[in-house]
């Protein structure tokens, strides 16, 4: 099939999509109205809870979600196919994975911008509060131990992209300050913040960053610490100082990514064709689990994520300004993230074959003999790479941009997961009705929580074995992602799960909207979870199996559950 009239078709449904199933699932299913008050604007405190125009919430929430997530879980599972891959990015993000996104803002925005755990509990009941938590801080444990190696393995395979990346701190320390201290207009803001990140990235490509062992520790576990450290100091800061610009340039810097890529896939039938080298269906690839179920936990972002959940229910919800600007924030940036996806599976699966040499089945076995997270990640790079390199581009910048390009996104994940953590713990331990208020615990400031979500994820992130040299290193990523996709999964239909019984509390079948996702989700994840598991006692990892267990049985205790409250019409209080 054409690559250009994949990419034409797929994004102009993405817009019909929101015009007619999105506004229906806002307008008819939830009713959404300004006459609603937002948390942002009842409980405003320059923090956390801060009033914030459409235009930078979509950023800093697009950004949020977005991370490596639909970038590495679709670059894995092409290893199934193109086509697999495409189905589920689209259908999934359409029906489900937007649908997921905006009930979890609505239902936060409406529940003075609680976690969709505190809300779950408010709305299934009380029996599944602590299990929810647990879930969700499962969730968040993986995921902060799995982005601080992504980022490490980028820095170390492309040393060019390290230089911009954390240049990219005092520009968004600066664009926060202009915007909000000095009430300089947004477009110039972020003109000129933009054209210092790129300039950052041509610096990059002149004078590449290498960091070696130190002590005990080798590079990977090296540039974890440091970027552990960093997700420490930017998730207590306040929203608008680092997190929100941050998020914001970086909105940007995707949308400048896509547009190359996209303009790319335009021009390249003139500079020597583009064309698909990934077969339609690979039923059996070598060392990779079956495509059903796992194609629907590997390819999280970019078609449903639970992880969304979290994200607008704990930083996005408090910042929203108006209920209607919600289906633009939630249910439009899951759409953006689904088009991301979809030039991800371009890339990996049409744009390798640009600068390689040798047959289609060559050149797809080398980037693709192998299951795991980074051939995938180098193949999404080197893919997007050569395609960016059609607008004469020089291959050094080009492959610098991907690399920060993926660097920046993880960035934002990491700070951003850290902060919902810090939230999880605080709303765990505190007697407090809102998040912010300490009751004069250690444990419950800002500190004291942020502390004990970065050092749980350290002790995750440096679990694994040595290096053949005896070093420590991480290895969260690589052992981590099967295991981070299943539990990930399984809060994406819990999460539905709570706004199927928020809905059918208002009568009617509008419930129907989410409960179907919900129950698809919901034994594609127990599927997957119990092969796992299986998997995992074979090979006698102790861990991950108590871990997974763990998810099984608390997946299936809210599961059932929600469902009990949703067959009743009653709270399982």
């Amino acid at each position: 099939m054409d690559v250009v009239l994949i990419m034409v078709l797929a994004f102009v449904g993405y817009i019909i999509a929101y015009k007619i199933y999105g506004k229906f699932i806002g307008k008819r299913i939830f009713e959404i109205s300004n006459a609603n008050k937002t948390p942002a604007i009842e409980f405003e405190d320059g923090v956390d809870y801060v009033p914030t125009k459409r235009g930078i919430i979509f950023g800093h929430h697009f950004t949020s979600i977005a991370g490596t997530g639909p970038i590495v879980g679709p670059a894995i599972a092409v290893i199934w196919g193109w086509l697999p891959a495409l189905i589920w990015v689209f259908v999934g993000s359409i029906v489900m994975g937007a649908v997921q996104d905006f009930s979890s803002l609505i239902l936060s925005l409406r529940h003075q911008g609680k976690s969709i755990s505190e809300v779950a509990t408010e709305v299934i009941g009380k029996k599944i509060k602590v299990a929810f938590f647990l879930i969700v801080f499962i969730e968040l444990w993986l995921f902060i131990a799995i982005l601080g190696k992504v980022m490490a393995a980028v820095f170390s395979q492309y040393p060019g992209s390290v230089f911009p990346f954390w240049f990219e701190i005092p520009i968004a320390l600066a664009l926060g300050w202009a915007l909000y201290k000095k009430g300089i207009k947004t477009t110039v803001g972020t003109f000129w913040a933009v054209f210092a990140m790129y300039v950052t990235v041509i610096l990059g490509v002149f004078f590449p960053v290498h960091v070696g062992s130190l002590g005990m520790f080798d590079p990977i576990a090296v540039w974890t610490i440091i970027l552990l450290i960093y997700a420490f100091i930017a998730s207590v800061l306040p929203v608008t100082t680092l997190l929100q610009p941050r998020d914001y340039m970086n909105a940007w810097e995707l949308f400048i990514a896509m547009g190359l890529l996209v303009v790319g896939v335009l021009v390249a039938p003139f500079n020597g064709g583009l064309h698909l080298i990934a077969p339609a269906i690979i039923a059996s690839p070598k060392g990779a689990p079956s495509l059903w179920p796992f194609l629907f936990i590997t390819i999280a972002c970019g078609a449903i994520s639970g992880f969304h959940s979290v994200v607008a229910s704990g930083t996005t919800s408090k910042q929203v300004s108006s209920e209607e600007d919600a289906l633009f924030v939630g249910y439009g940036s899951m759409l953006m993230e689904g088009a991301l996806a979809v030039l991800v599976i371009i890339a990996c699966c049409a744009g390798l074959g640009l600068a390689a040499k040798g047959t289609d089945a060559q050149i797809w076995s080398g980037f693709y003999g192998s299951y795991g997270l980074t051939p995938a990640t180098t193949a999404f790079i080197e893919g997007s790479s050569n395609i960016i390199e059609t607008l004469g581009i020089p291959s050094g910048i080009a492959a610098v941009i991907m690399g920060v390009f993926v660097a920046s996104f993880a960035g934002t994940s990491l700070d951003t997961t850290t902060r919902l953590q810090r939230y999880v713990i605080q709303e765990l331990l505190t007697t407090s009705n809102r998040v912010g208020s300490d009751n004069g615990h250690w444990y419950t400031n800002k500190y004291g929580a942020t502390a004990i979500a970065i050092i749980a994820a350290a002790l995750l992130a440096f679990s694994g074995p040595r290096t053949a040299d005896g070093l420590i290193t991480a290895v969260g990523a690589t052992v981590l992602w099967p295991l981070f996709g299943a539990n990930n999964q399984t809060l994406a239909a819990l999460a539905l799960f709570a706004g199927s019984v928020y809905l059918r509390g208002r009568g009617g079948k509008k419930y129907l909207a989410t409960f179907i996702p919900a129950l698809f989700m919901f034994v594609m994840t127990l599927w997957a979870l119990v092969e796992n598991q299986l998997s995992y006692i074979s090979k006698g990892s102790v861990l991950l199996a108590i871990v997974n267990f763990i998810i099984i049985v608390i997946a299936a205790y809210v599961g059932i559950c929600s469902i009990i409250a949703i067959v009743k019409k009653e709270k399982v209080d």
